[in-house]
Formats: structure tokens, sequence, C-alpha cells
């Protein structure tokens, strides 16, 4: 049986053109900065970001725990969203890797305003020292507990300057922001202008096999590279994974807006069957979320067992991504099988 994978595009593996191009690439050793394959990505992932220098790492979250310790000191409070996976899906690692905590801020569908995010900054010297510093917000476009949302420009420009006019930073986890950018039609470098720092990953919908990078200025890349160290995070000759995000530029970021047609025809097509609650303003790039009347665990299971995998997030909440990977025929399978276990929904 040919599955159709719809838990995460985390799943997407490199195609043979991909490969291709990562077997010829020419490697160094990063850590001492000799890989040109790995210099050319980060060039290129700052120029398309409007940034000066970029830094190469394993992963979205590692890129997003150096960006936290670049930023900010022990003892000091991000402001993030109260579904973000920087709290949600990193493990902690703003406490155990930089001390600090965090001050969550709700959200409409994921997506932040400026109201919400000033009432929670807090400043010790404004509390005779009972409170923690806030020092840093953060932002994630696309906004994966929101569904995939992205956030209006206005949005991301008011949260920005408000936060520098209270002396914070403000970094972007953009491990989708490809994704947003597609969405919204606004360039990549006036989305994350006034972003101190941003994070993109390159094995999400880029379809590269592992990675990210990290943006920012000349001063604090150069501080993000010791913290890479710190954290185990140098790589030798990694041109031959940043050669699979370079061709990932060059061919995977227009085709994103295939994903996001097939998301929103597959909500379509699931919206009118019983024991299912889709909120379609919601998607708005690549993911579906669907509230579900019995067990979001067993209605797994109850689909893989017709081929199709879905990732339950919740006792009731089940997230669904289209990726490259994810065809037309795909989609009308999917919509078939949940139609044949309709009355195991209610």
């Amino acid at each position: 049986m040919n599955r159709v994978d719809l838990r995460s595009d985390t799943v997407t593996k490199p195609t043979d053109e991909m490969r291709a191009v990562m077997s010829t690439a020419p490697v160094g050793d990063d850590v001492f900065g000799e890989d040109s394959t790995v210099i050319e990505l980060q060039n290129r992932m700052a120029s398309l970001l409007g940034k000066e220098a970029g830094l190469f790492v394993p992963s979205g979250t590692m890129s997003n725990a150096i960006a936290i310790r670049c930023h900010t000191q022990p003892g000091d409070e991000i402001i993030t969203e109260e579904n973000s996976h920087i709290y949600v899906y990193e493990g902690g690692g703003y406490a155990a890797l930089s001390g600090c905590s965090v001050a969550l801020v709700p959200s409409e569908i994921g997506i932040m305003d400026v109201t919400n995010v000033e009432s929670k900054i807090r400043k010790s010297v404004d509390s005779k020292s009972h409170y923690p510093n806030g020092t840093l917000v953060c932002l994630e476009n696309t906004s994966n507990r929101g569904g995939g949302t992205f956030y209006p420009q206005g949005n991301i420009d008011g949260i920005a300057k408000k936060a520098r006019s209270q002396n914070c930073a403000v970094h972007m986890d953009g491990a989708r922001l490809f994704n947003a950018v597609i969405a919204s039609g606004v360039e990549p470098s006036r989305m994350v202008r006034d972003c101190d720092t941003v994070s993109i990953c390159i094995s999400k919908g880029l379809g590269a096999p592992v990675g990210g990078v990290l943006l920012g200025s000349n001063e604090l890349i150069h501080q993000a590279h010791r913290w890479r160290k710190m954290f185990g995070g140098g790589m030798r000759q990694a041109g031959v994974i940043a050669a699979a995000g370079l061709y990932a530029l060059d061919h995977n970021r227009d085709r994103l807006v295939e994903d996001h047609h097939r998301a929103y025809q597959l909500a379509n097509g699931l919206i009118d069957i019983d024991g299912i609650d889709i909120d379609l303003k919601s998607v708005q790039t690549n993911m579906i979320y669907l509230q579900t009347n019995t067990s979001a665990v067993e209605i797994v299971k109850k689909l893989a067992g017709h081929g199709i995998d879905v990732l339950a997030i919740g006792s009731n909440l089940i997230r669904m991504v289209t990726h490259l990977h994810i065809n037309d025929e795909d989609i009308e399978e999917t919509i078939n099988v949940f139609n044949k276990i309709s009355d195991f929904l209610n």
C-alpha cells in the first residue's frame, strides 16, 4: 500500500536531483570556516533576508536556542506566543540553556498583536527587582499551532517598534518563513526588516534533509558562532547538507504555493464531514487542524489502517501538513478515506 504521509513537512526526502547536487558539493572544514558550500548558503540566505551574516546550524531548534542565548542573560525573560514552538516544542531549552523565564502572550489563531505583547513586557527596574528583565520578543511565522497562519506585516512592524521602545530585541522563528512569504506576497527581506535575528529551517517545506540558518548582524553572528560551538553544533564537511539548502532555495521555494493550494483543497473536502471541525480562516499555508468529537489517537489509528498518516497533537486535535511529496491524488484519497470512516468520527 502506498501511504499518504501528512504528519509533517519534515518527512520530505531529498529528490534524486537534490541528492546529485549533494554528492558533488565542494566541502571543507566548516568549524575552521573553510567549507565553501556552507559559506555560499549562509551568504545566499543572508542576502535574501536582508541581514549581514548567517550561520549554518544542525536544526531550527538549535538556531532558536542560539538566538535566545545571544540576546539574553540568565534571569531575563522572553516574550512569546502561548503555543509557540519555542515554548511548546523545544524541551524548555530557553530555561536550561539560557536561564530565562517566559511570558506567554495570548493570540488569535497563533498571531499576536502589539497590545498583548506590550502588556507582557516586564522590567526589573520598574519593580524594585521583583520582575525579571523582559529583553527579547519572539515571533513565529508561520504559526504552527495557529494552523499555519502567517502574520500581517503590520503586526510584525508594530510589535518590533514597540519591542524596541521597551529595549527588547526581536527574534523571528521563521522555520516556515518562506511559506509565509509565498502566502502573503511580502518579500522576505521586508518581512523581517525590523527583526534582529531570524531562524530559517531548510528541512521542512523546502525539502532539504537537515539544517537551518540563523541570520543577523555580523557582530551577533560572531557571537552565535561561539554559542554554536558550546551547544555542540559545530559540523565539519557540512557542505554535503548545505548543498541541499542551496538546491531548495533555487527549486523548492516557489512551488510552496502548490502545498498551500492542496491544503485548502483538502480542508474544503473535509469541512462538511460530521464529527470533525475545521476553521477555514486558519488554513492559510500548508496545514490543516481538525477538532474531533472522538479520540484523536483512535482516529489516527483508523486512518493509518487505510494508508493515511496524520498526527494527533491533543486529545481531540489532529494536524495534517502538505508538502512536496503530496499530490492531487493523495488529497483525493485522503478525502475518500475520511468519508469511508465517517461513522467512526461521531
